[in-house]
């Protein structure tokens, strides 16, 4: 089991202090993470917390998950690893659409890919 939880359905006034002070109660925090926008710096509303050992991790999740912090009640879960997504460069789309001007998929008829004229 991985130390890092997801912590989600927060409070928009939740503070990164706010989570260090819950969770401590279950052990041993390594990191807190509140996500925020760029551009506005506002919270997103979730967060990611790193428990020092898996045992706290659980901890966290039994004494957490479903509570109530502030006017929310909380998600706690284990995270779930990072997704990559493709770069928004040219002829990333699938099926070769990629804002070219070129064919691609879309023009392509029911007849197995052939053009017609």
């Amino acid at each position: 089991m991985e130390t890092k939880l997801y912590v989600g359905n927060l409070s928009y006034q939740t503070t990164e202090l706010d989570l260090r002070n819950l969770f401590t109660q279950a052990g041993a925090i390594t990191s807190v993470s509140l996500i925020t926008d760029r551009e506005t710096g506002r919270s997103k509303g979730f967060a990611f917390i790193e428990m020092a050992s898996q045992s706290e991790a659980e901890a966290a999740i039994k004494m957490f998950n479903g509570s109530r912090l502030g006017d929310r009640e909380i998600n706690v879960n284990i995270a779930r690893p990072r997704e990559d997504k493709p770069s928004s460069g040219y002829g990333s789309r699938p099926g070769g659409y990629n804002n070219k001007g070129g064919s691609g998929d879309r023009n392509r008829s029911r007849t197995g890919g052939k053009r017609r004229y």
